[in-house]
């Protein structure tokens, strides 16, 4: 199977902030951020697979700043690493100020989709391939990331977890 790019999963979708969508603060609904960042990655997972894809996990979701109506929002999501059958997305998103247009990053999050069949079974899929120096550190960071997911699940032993004893023990 064929090593794969970031570049070729990266998704990216635009929208504006709309009335119905925010909280008595005229902020945009986490749930309704968190939809939005979950179609983005789906799409990223099954650009990557070609494959229909299940979300697996919601691994880590950092609202660092509130995202006003009438804002303009872009979600931009891209595979970081893929393993046997599932694939770890990063989501970056942006906000851009109604009243300047200058864009900040607004929040992150990380998702697990796992590829499957017709018939809801995992299935493989291709290898991922860094190019970029920030492609590389979040890719190295999702083994990292998985072990310690799998060693707090109680599906990995934490003496097999070689990349995390890695970060606590020098040879």
């Amino acid at each position: 199977m064929r090593a794969k790019k970031p570049s070729e999963s990266r998704t990216v979708m635009t929208d504006m902030v709309l009335p119905s969508e925010t909280n008595p603060l005229k902020n945009l609904f986490g749930g309704e951020l968190l939809a939005r960042m979950d179609r983005a990655a789906s799409i990223a997972a099954r650009r990557h697979s070609r494959r229909i894809t299940v979300t697996a996990s919601v691994n880590h979701v950092a609202f660092n700043r509130s995202v006003p109506l009438g804002s303009v929002v872009t979600v931009e999501a891209a595979v970081s690493r893929a393993f046997r059958t599932s694939m770890e997305i990063f989501i970056d998103v942006w906000m851009e100020d109604r009243f300047t247009g200058e864009r900040a990053k607004a929040n992150e999050a990380i998702y697990t989709f796992v590829a499957v069949d017709d018939a809801g079974i995992p299935t493989e899929v291709p290898p991922l391939e860094p190019e970029t120096d920030l492609e590389k550190e979040r890719f190295a960071g999702a083994l990292r990331r998985k072990q310690l997911s799998l060693v707090l699940a109680g599906k990995l032993k934490p003496s097999d977890a070689t990349e995390l004893k890695a970060l606590f023990i020098s040879d």
